[in-house]
């Protein structure tokens, strides 16, 4: 069983800058595709960012575009997500997922099978 744990929220003005990291812990990956999703107030759970096992191939959500990488160390178990040129409308919880999700699934929180806890992201204007 793989846990997932985010660390590097917090709060920031618009415009600036922050990095999470998603750290696995119970066993090394095993080639899982990572995932970044987050899910503000009232609104569902919406998929930001994913990195195949290789990190050849990122696939990310079109406001995030230009502002957002995400990145892996397989050597650390450790995903990133560095966030820039932040925006109000970026506030959210922001959680980590790993799985094997079909192409179909890939923005799809079903898609996933392992899940962080969340961290709180709040961008003020």
């Amino acid at each position: 069983q793989v846990q997932l744990v985010e660390s590097g929220g917090g709060l920031v003005q618009a415009g600036g800058s922050l990095r999470l990291s998603c750290e696995a812990s119970g066993r090394a990956f095993s080639r899982e595709t990572m995932a970044w999703f987050r899910q503000a107030p009232a609104k569902e759970r919406e998929f930001v960012v994913a990195i195949t096992w290789s990190g050849g191939t990122r696939f990310y959500t079109d406001s995030v575009k230009g502002r957002f990488t995400i990145s892996r160390d397989n050597a650390k178990n450790t995903a990133y997500l560095q966030m820039n040129s932040l925006k109000p409308e970026d506030t959210a919880v922001y959680f980590c997922a790993g799985g094997f999700p079909r192409s179909s699934a890939l923005e799809s929180p079903s898609g996933y099978d392992y899940w962080g806890q969340g961290t709180q992201v709040t961008v003020s204007s």
